[in-house]
Protein backbone atom coordinates (compact mmCIF):
# COMPACT_ATOMS: atom_id res chain seq x y z
CA UNK A 1 0.00 0.00 0.00
CA UNK A 2 1.23 3.28 -0.67
CA UNK A 3 2.49 5.91 1.97
CA UNK A 4 -0.13 9.02 1.42
CA UNK A 5 0.10 12.18 2.09
CA UNK A 6 -2.71 12.30 4.65
CA UNK A 7 -2.42 9.88 8.12
CA UNK A 8 -4.77 7.38 5.89
CA UNK A 9 -4.06 4.06 5.30
CA UNK A 10 -5.93 2.00 2.36
CA UNK A 11 -7.81 -1.08 3.15
CA UNK A 12 -6.17 -4.04 2.97
CA UNK A 13 -8.50 -5.85 0.34
CA UNK A 14 -9.25 -3.08 -1.94
CA UNK A 15 -6.76 -4.29 -4.59
CA UNK A 16 -8.52 -5.02 -8.25
CA UNK A 17 -8.37 -8.72 -7.86
CA UNK A 18 -11.12 -8.69 -4.83
CA UNK A 19 -13.37 -6.88 -6.96
CA UNK A 20 -16.14 -8.77 -8.59
CA UNK A 21 -17.14 -6.91 -11.48
CA UNK A 22 -20.24 -8.30 -12.73
CA UNK A 23 -22.07 -5.69 -14.28
CA UNK A 24 -19.19 -3.27 -14.01
CA UNK A 25 -16.50 -5.05 -16.51
CA UNK A 26 -15.99 -1.77 -18.84
CA UNK A 27 -15.68 0.38 -15.57
CA UNK A 28 -12.82 -2.48 -13.86
CA UNK A 29 -10.99 -2.30 -17.34
CA UNK A 30 -11.05 1.08 -17.86
CA UNK A 31 -9.50 1.90 -14.13
CA UNK A 32 -6.59 -1.22 -14.80
CA UNK A 33 -5.76 0.18 -17.72
CA UNK A 34 -5.40 3.81 -16.71
CA UNK A 35 -3.34 2.66 -13.41
CA UNK A 36 -1.00 1.28 -15.90
CA UNK A 37 -0.65 3.79 -18.69
CA UNK A 38 -1.45 7.08 -16.70
CA UNK A 39 -3.33 7.97 -20.75
CA UNK A 40 -6.30 9.81 -19.81
CA UNK A 41 -7.94 12.62 -17.64
CA UNK A 42 -9.19 10.17 -15.50
CA UNK A 43 -13.59 9.64 -14.60
CA UNK A 44 -16.08 10.06 -12.54
CA UNK A 45 -17.79 7.43 -10.71
CA UNK A 46 -21.30 7.52 -9.17
CA UNK A 47 -23.39 5.38 -8.03
CA UNK A 48 -25.68 4.17 -4.78
CA UNK A 49 -24.20 3.65 -1.21
CA UNK A 50 -22.36 -0.12 -1.12
CA UNK A 51 -21.65 -0.31 -4.68
CA UNK A 52 -17.81 -0.53 -4.77
CA UNK A 53 -16.94 3.20 -5.60
CA UNK A 54 -14.15 3.17 -2.68
CA UNK A 55 -13.24 -0.37 -3.22
CA UNK A 56 -12.08 1.04 -7.00
CA UNK A 57 -10.27 3.96 -6.20
CA UNK A 58 -8.29 2.37 -3.20
CA UNK A 59 -7.24 -0.41 -5.78
CA UNK A 60 -6.25 2.40 -7.93
CA UNK A 61 -3.90 4.01 -5.28
CA UNK A 62 -3.07 0.48 -4.22
CA UNK A 63 -1.79 -0.50 -7.98
CA UNK A 64 -0.12 3.26 -8.41
CA UNK A 65 1.54 3.24 -5.42
CA UNK A 66 3.31 6.75 -4.42
CA UNK A 67 2.39 8.04 -7.70
CA UNK A 68 -1.38 7.99 -6.25
CA UNK A 69 -2.90 9.69 -3.20
CA UNK A 70 -6.48 9.05 -1.39
CA UNK A 71 -8.87 11.43 -0.09
CA UNK A 72 -12.40 10.53 1.86
CA UNK A 73 -13.86 13.84 1.54
CA UNK A 74 -16.60 13.64 3.71
CA UNK A 75 -14.20 13.30 6.63
CA UNK A 76 -12.40 16.13 6.03
CA UNK A 77 -15.29 18.65 5.41
CA UNK A 78 -14.67 20.19 9.01
CA UNK A 79 -10.60 20.17 8.32
CA UNK A 80 -11.23 22.40 5.63
CA UNK A 81 -9.73 22.70 1.66
CA UNK A 82 -6.14 23.09 3.28
CA UNK A 83 -5.99 19.09 3.43
CA UNK A 84 -6.06 19.65 -0.71
CA UNK A 85 -2.77 21.67 -0.43
CA UNK A 86 0.12 19.21 -2.41
CA UNK A 87 -1.91 16.92 -4.08
CA UNK A 88 -1.21 18.29 -7.34
CA UNK A 89 2.20 16.98 -6.90
CA UNK A 90 0.52 13.23 -7.57
CA UNK A 91 -0.31 11.87 -11.13
CA UNK A 92 -3.14 9.62 -9.78
CA UNK A 93 -5.49 11.85 -7.50
CA UNK A 94 -8.32 9.65 -6.20
CA UNK A 95 -11.32 12.04 -4.37
CA UNK A 96 -13.91 10.27 -2.76
CA UNK A 97 -17.29 11.09 -2.09
CA UNK A 98 -16.96 14.61 -3.57
CA UNK A 99 -20.43 15.49 -3.05
CA UNK A 100 -20.62 16.11 0.16
CA UNK A 101 -18.24 19.23 -0.27
CA UNK A 102 -20.75 20.34 -3.07
CA UNK A 103 -22.06 23.85 -1.85
CA UNK A 104 -19.11 25.19 0.27
CA UNK A 105 -17.42 28.40 -1.38
CA UNK A 106 -13.85 27.75 -0.49
CA UNK A 107 -14.30 24.16 -0.97
CA UNK A 108 -15.26 24.79 -4.56
CA UNK A 109 -12.67 27.21 -5.02
CA UNK A 110 -9.87 25.05 -4.19
CA UNK A 111 -10.78 22.13 -5.77
CA UNK A 112 -11.33 24.09 -9.44
CA UNK A 113 -7.64 25.10 -8.57
CA UNK A 114 -6.49 21.70 -7.82
CA UNK A 115 -8.44 20.25 -10.95
CA UNK A 116 -6.60 22.74 -13.37
CA UNK A 117 -3.37 22.33 -11.80
CA UNK A 118 -3.69 18.22 -12.38
CA UNK A 119 -5.59 18.09 -15.55
CA UNK A 120 -3.23 20.90 -17.04
CA UNK A 121 -0.26 18.93 -16.04
CA UNK A 122 -1.24 15.37 -17.87
CA UNK A 123 -2.75 14.08 -14.49
CA UNK A 124 -4.97 11.95 -13.82
CA UNK A 125 -8.74 12.67 -11.39
CA UNK A 126 -10.65 9.67 -10.28
CA UNK A 127 -13.45 11.10 -8.35
CA UNK A 128 -16.39 9.56 -6.88
CA UNK A 129 -20.01 10.25 -6.17
CA UNK A 130 -23.55 9.64 -5.56
CA UNK A 131 -25.04 11.53 -8.57
CA UNK A 132 -23.44 12.60 -11.83
CA UNK A 133 -21.81 16.27 -11.85
CA UNK A 134 -24.94 17.83 -12.97
CA UNK A 135 -26.66 16.36 -10.22
CA UNK A 136 -24.09 16.78 -6.91
CA UNK A 137 -24.86 20.46 -6.17
CA UNK A 138 -21.93 22.20 -6.78
CA UNK A 139 -22.58 26.10 -7.19
CA UNK A 140 -19.20 26.61 -8.89
CA UNK A 141 -20.42 26.15 -12.68
CA UNK A 142 -16.70 26.37 -13.86
CA UNK A 143 -16.12 23.71 -11.10
CA UNK A 144 -19.21 21.08 -12.88
CA UNK A 145 -18.06 21.73 -16.11
CA UNK A 146 -14.66 20.57 -15.21
CA UNK A 147 -16.23 17.44 -13.90
CA UNK A 148 -18.50 17.19 -16.74
CA UNK A 149 -15.62 16.29 -19.02
CA UNK A 150 -14.33 13.19 -17.29
CA UNK A 151 -15.71 10.15 -18.62
CA UNK A 152 -18.73 9.08 -16.52
CA UNK A 153 -19.31 5.28 -15.58
CA UNK A 154 -22.43 4.52 -13.06
CA UNK A 155 -21.59 1.71 -10.44
CA UNK A 156 -24.11 -1.05 -10.84
CA UNK A 157 -24.97 -3.18 -7.92
CA UNK A 158 -25.03 -6.73 -7.59
CA UNK A 159 -27.84 -8.65 -8.18
CA UNK A 160 -27.90 -11.55 -5.33
CA UNK A 161 -25.88 -14.23 -7.76
CA UNK A 162 -23.68 -11.91 -7.74
CA UNK A 163 -23.55 -11.22 -4.21
CA UNK A 164 -22.66 -14.47 -3.33
CA UNK A 165 -19.97 -14.79 -5.90
CA UNK A 166 -18.65 -11.39 -4.33
CA UNK A 167 -18.61 -13.18 -1.04
CA UNK A 168 -16.83 -16.28 -2.38
CA UNK A 169 -14.33 -14.38 -3.82
CA UNK A 170 -13.68 -11.73 -0.33
CA UNK A 171 -13.59 -15.07 1.27
CA UNK A 172 -11.14 -16.67 -0.84
CA UNK A 173 -9.01 -13.57 -0.68
CA UNK A 174 -8.63 -14.52 2.84
CA UNK A 175 -8.06 -18.04 3.00
CA UNK A 176 -11.62 -19.22 3.60
CA UNK A 177 -13.68 -21.75 1.99
CA UNK A 178 -17.19 -20.01 1.95
CA UNK A 179 -19.80 -22.69 0.53
CA UNK A 180 -22.83 -21.42 -1.70
CA UNK A 181 -24.93 -22.90 1.02
CA UNK A 182 -24.09 -20.19 3.47
CA UNK A 183 -22.88 -17.50 1.49
CA UNK A 184 -27.06 -17.68 0.12
CA UNK A 185 -27.66 -18.15 3.91
CA UNK A 186 -25.88 -14.65 4.58
CA UNK A 187 -28.22 -13.07 2.25
CA UNK A 188 -31.09 -13.69 4.04
CA UNK A 189 -29.39 -11.40 7.07
CA UNK A 190 -31.45 -7.79 7.82
CA UNK A 191 -29.18 -5.78 5.87
CA UNK A 192 -28.19 -7.17 2.28
CA UNK A 193 -25.84 -4.67 0.62
CA UNK A 194 -22.54 -5.26 0.05
CA UNK A 195 -20.43 -3.13 3.27
CA UNK A 196 -22.47 -4.69 5.44
CA UNK A 197 -22.44 -8.16 4.54
CA UNK A 198 -18.19 -7.72 4.14
CA UNK A 199 -18.43 -6.74 7.66
CA UNK A 200 -20.41 -10.05 8.65
CA UNK A 201 -18.17 -12.00 6.97
CA UNK A 202 -15.22 -10.08 8.53
CA UNK A 203 -16.54 -11.12 11.72
CA UNK A 204 -17.24 -14.85 10.69
CA UNK A 205 -13.69 -15.14 9.82
CA UNK A 206 -12.52 -14.26 13.13
CA UNK A 207 -15.18 -16.68 14.94
CA UNK A 208 -14.23 -19.09 12.89
CA UNK A 209 -10.55 -18.82 13.48
CA UNK A 210 -11.52 -18.73 17.02
CA UNK A 211 -13.11 -22.51 17.45
CA UNK A 212 -11.06 -24.05 14.40
CA UNK A 213 -15.08 -24.21 12.53
CA UNK A 214 -15.59 -24.34 8.75
CA UNK A 215 -17.92 -21.46 7.65
CA UNK A 216 -21.18 -24.01 7.51
CA UNK A 217 -24.75 -22.72 8.29
CA UNK A 218 -25.35 -24.03 11.89
CA UNK A 219 -21.84 -22.57 12.66
CA UNK A 220 -22.93 -19.45 11.09
CA UNK A 221 -26.23 -19.44 13.47
CA UNK A 222 -24.81 -20.28 16.14
CA UNK A 223 -22.60 -17.31 15.71
CA UNK A 224 -25.57 -14.71 14.58
CA UNK A 225 -27.37 -15.86 17.82
CA UNK A 226 -24.27 -15.04 20.16
CA UNK A 227 -23.85 -11.77 18.49
CA UNK A 228 -27.16 -11.10 17.33
CA UNK A 229 -26.81 -7.55 18.86
CA UNK A 230 -23.59 -6.65 17.54
CA UNK A 231 -23.91 -8.19 13.71
CA UNK A 232 -27.56 -6.80 12.96
CA UNK A 233 -26.40 -3.09 14.46
CA UNK A 234 -23.60 -2.94 11.70
CA UNK A 235 -23.67 0.00 9.35
CA UNK A 236 -22.02 0.61 6.03
CA UNK A 237 -18.73 2.59 6.74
Amino acid sequence: MSQLALPLQLQDHAVFESFWPAGNDALVAYLIELSDTGNGPGCWIWGAPATGKTHLLQAVCDRTGDRSAYLPLGRFVEAGPEVLDGLETRQFICLDDIDTIAGEPEWERSLFELCNQVLDSGGVLIISASASPRESGFGLKDLESRFTRLPPFHVQPLADSDRVRALQLRASMRGLDLPVETANYLLTRRKRDMASLYALLDRLDLESLKAQRRLTIPFVKTVLVLRQGDIDGFSES
